[in-house]
């Protein structure tokens, strides 16, 4: 359900800001269409891949948000984990029936321990970096537009 408002919220919120946009960048070119005539297919190419920048951005804040969920939900479910084997840890050592096997149980579920938390930690960290890589592709692939659209023809 969370999703779900998450995902209807981000779309009502890009939307949103699309229609702005394009109402600002229209208002601005008729302006501009009056007053600098020649400068008028300039900006709406401007305002065009300005449109195409704001897509990005919101594409990056959907690619983030879903690794945040992603990240929420693994973190909920090593919560679950942690409780599961604390209790059974803990009964185990009380059917202990001496010093020495509660010690010797200890050390089993201290090394089960750092083992875990070593696999959880490189799961995160697999899941960061794939979020970091989805989050970052439309910005990207923006800035290689830019050099193109931009910079290219300023260098011929």
């Amino acid at each position: 359900m969370t999703n779900f408002v998450n995902e209807a919220a981000v779309k009502a919120g890009t939307e949103a800001a699309q229609k702005g946009y394009e109402q600002f960048a229209k208002l601005t070119n008729e302006q501009l269409k009056k007053t600098f005539p020649a400068a008028a297919d300039k900006f709406e190419q401007v305002a065009d891949f300005n449109k195409g920048n704001l897509e990005a951005v919101f594409a990056a804040g959907q690619a983030a948000a879903k690794a945040f969920e992603a990240i929420g939900q693994e973190f909920a479910a090593l919560n679950q984990s942690v409780i599961e084997t604390s209790l059974a840890n803990a009964k185990a050592l009380m059917a202990c029936k001496n010093v020495q096997e509660a010690v010797e149980l200890q050390t089993e579920q201290a090394r089960a321990g750092f083992d875990k938390a070593l696999a959880q930690g490189s799961k995160l960290g697999e899941i960061t970096a794939k979020a970091t890589g989805d989050a970052i592709k439309p910005i990207n692939a923006r800035v290689n537009e830019a050099v193109e659209t931009f910079a290219k023809p300023l260098a011929a």
